[in-house]
């Protein structure tokens, strides 16, 4: 942690290049800049992207404070602002006292009771993917977990089904994703006002989109009924501590939106990389089937077994230590904001970033080592909370939080007690830093059919 005298002293951080600041290493690789930035200047250091400047929080101290102690005193960033065109003003974006109501409204669909019913859904499509793959297969997972995830999501929380269309609703949310990826340009404002293809695929990817939630919610109201998934309660919902009125249409469109884009893509990520851990470790898959045989008996697994699966949810754990799908975490100071002997101005940007933190060496020896171990009780109570944070934390921790762990848990649980992954020959994995932490072009590994 930095001590400095004077408050109006700058915090540590590199030379930038005229007028870009540190804009070109930053878009080259994204999460290697700023784990290098931490370890060379410390936990708290300030650079610039164009004419912004940024401060990354790299110590759980701070990064608690700021997402938990003195959450009210930041609110979202540009970035995440710039999400809107596609989130519109979902729980991702929304602030203050719209965005508590929302939660209001939205929280009962995710509550302990629902998520036993949809964990069922869970095992059932994880069961229909895999009965698709084939021995020997040398299979893009990170495809197959797309496809997967987005029929979960689908179904659960709209109880529709998609799989027919995953495909090009998969193809639309890669293009609004790809065009969201240049949030970080100069002059990006500018840019998505001219008439480009780029900004016209854009159009044509969010009208395919907005018609499939549109279409959803259509079927949802015809549906009349309460069928316990996330959009027959929203359909419902009235904010009982507040005005008694339920949401618009425009409000529906956004919350349904965020869930599709938040609740499908990160946890694809989320396992896809787990798959890909698993391949390069064969004595951590080893015990992962071992788990699995003694708890499940070679049987489907019910949602109570995923307690049980101890193993199972620490490789899963490790896995988003390593490659946390929401890597970055942005906010913007509502008023001067001091950190230690440091006043950060109003209106300044602030980084947080799962990825750098969680490959920390002071939190987690051998960093970039791969060790589920990490994550017993007597590991985790000596380690700070806010050294893992891969679903952020505070009055705007993830409100699908435990939903997604109990997808990862028993995903896993179905795959693997019947596939084995090997790595497949001469597959390079690169990271693509998005809005979420995907492998660029995909991600191949062999299938082997578990015997017996």
């Amino acid at each position: 942690m930095h001590h400095q005298t004077s408050a109006r002293a700058r915090p540590p951080g590199p030379r930038g290049v005229p007028l870009v600041g540190q804009l070109l290493a930053f878009r080259r690789d994204p999460t290697g800049f700023l784990q290098d930035l931490a370890r060379r200047h410390g936990d708290l250091v300030r650079f610039r992207l164009g004419s912004r400047t940024i401060y990354l929080l790299n110590h759980p101290d701070l990064i608690e404070d700021a997402l938990v102690t003195r959450a009210q005193w930041l609110t979202k960033s540009r970035g995440l602002e710039r999400a809107r065109p596609i989130v519109g003003n979902g729980l991702l974006t929304s602030e203050g006292e719209f965005h508590l109501r929302q939660r209001r409204l939205c929280q009962p669909a995710f509550h302990r009771a629902r998520l036993a019913v949809y964990a069922r859904a869970f095992v059932d499509h994880a069961e229909r993917e895999t009965a698709r793959w084939e021995d020997g297969a040398n299979l893009d997972i990170a495809r197959a977990m797309t496809r997967l995830t987005m029929a979960i999501v689908a179904w659960t929380l709209f109880r529709v089904d998609v799989e027919a269309e995953a495909s090009e609703i998969g193809e639309a949310l890669e293009t609004a994703l790809a065009w969201q990826g240049r949030r970080f340009y100069p002059f990006y404002d500018l840019l998505a006002r001219l008439p480009l293809p780029s900004n016209r695929r854009f159009r044509e990817a969010m009208e395919r989109l907005d018609r499939t939630i549109h279409r959803v919610i259509d079927e949802g109201r015809r549906g009349g009924e309460e069928r316990g998934d996330l959009l027959s309660i929203l359909l419902r919902a009235r904010d009982e501590e507040g005005d008694g009125r339920g949401m618009s249409e425009e409000q529906l469109r956004d919350e349904a939106m965020t869930v599709f884009l938040a609740g499908h893509g990160t946890i694809a990520h989320a396992l896809t990389w787990t798959w890909h851990l698993l391949s390069m470790h064969p004595e951590a898959q080893g015990r992962l089937h071992a788990e699995l045989d003694r708890v499940l008996g070679g049987r489907v697994p019910t949602p109570e077994d995923a307690d049980r699966l101890d193993f199972t949810r620490r490789v899963f754990a490790e896995s988003m230590r390593l490659y946390p799908p929401a890597w970055l975490l942005g906010r913007r100071a509502a008023s001067d904001y001091p950190v230690g002997d440091y006043c950060l101005p109003r209106g300044s940007t602030i980084f947080l970033c799962p990825y750098v933190t969680h490959r920390d060496p002071r939190f987690f020896p051998r960093p970039e080592a791969f060790d589920p171990d990490r994550w017993t009780p007597e590991a985790e109570a000596v380690r700070p909370r806010y050294a893992y944070f891969p679903f952020g934390g505070g009055n705007r921790v993830c409100i699908g939080e435990a939903f997604a762990w109990l997808e990862g848990v028993l995903v896993l649980a179905c795959v693997a007690r019947r596939w084995r992954v090997r790595p497949a020959p001469g597959v390079r994995v690169r990271m693509e830093p998005r809005l979420t932490l995907g492998p660029r072009g995909g991600l191949r590994v062999l299938l082997e059919a578990r015997r017996g």
